[in-house]
């Protein structure tokens, strides 16, 4: 018979799986603050609904995105 919550103990499946979750949370929630910053509903969304244990996040956050130069006023 089975026994739910009575064992507490993750095993080997249990641990990657939480680094696994806890890896793509990062890349994600950093890639959507950048899509959402930068106005880019389309990255934006896409970002939210496709999981690619944070490939995608990468991919969009170092080369898809175009990084932003600091602009200089010019004195007249």
């Amino acid at each position: 018979m089975m026994s739910f919550g009575s064992n507490w103990t993750m095993g080997a499946g249990g641990l990657l799986l939480l680094i696994l979750v806890v890896w793509t949370l990062v890349w994600k929630g950093k890639a959507l603050w950048k899509a959402a910053r930068k106005g880019e509903k389309i990255w934006f969304v896409a970002l939210l609904l496709i999981n690619t244990l944070g490939i995608l996040e990468i991919l969009y956050i170092y080369v898809f995105s175009e990084k932003t130069k600091p602009t200089v006023e010019q004195k007249h």
